[in-house]
């Protein structure tokens, strides 16, 4: 199962499948552009339509591309920590619910960690 951070409520698609592809299968490129919002994604995004940064590719790049790439990570690190509080729930690990109740779980996951976080 394929799992996006942004994740449609109509389900997931087989682990298998490119992020890109599973993105655009959702039209999630499409709608922070629509919004007027810049879309921080990684390598994986490059080619994506739409209003996406994605990090500099390649070795041996210039300092300014480094920089680039630093600053970019320091953006993204909040939602990748968040991403990797929800992948350690022990839930999760055996988790094999249907595609078409995943997003629903994974929005009721969320739920739950917010309130754990803000409630300390």
């Amino acid at each position: 199962m394929n799992v996006q951070v942004i994740a449609s409520p109509e389900g997931a698609l087989p682990g298998g499948v490119h992020d890109l592809t599973a993105a655009r299968a959702w039209g999630i490129p499409r709608e922070p552009g629509r919004a007027g919002i810049l879309t921080l994604a990684d390598k994986a995004y490059q080619g994506a339509e739409g209003p996406t940064a994605t990090p500099y590719k390649s070795r041996g790049k210039p300092d300014s591309q480094k920089r680039a790439n630093r600053a970019h990570a320091r953006l993204r690190g909040p939602g990748e920590r968040a991403n990797a509080q929800l992948k350690s729930r022990r839930i999760l690990r055996k988790l094999r619910p249907s595609p078409g109740k995943a997003g629903h779980l994974w929005k009721a996951i969320v739920v739950l960690q917010n309130y754990q976080v803000t409630r300390g």
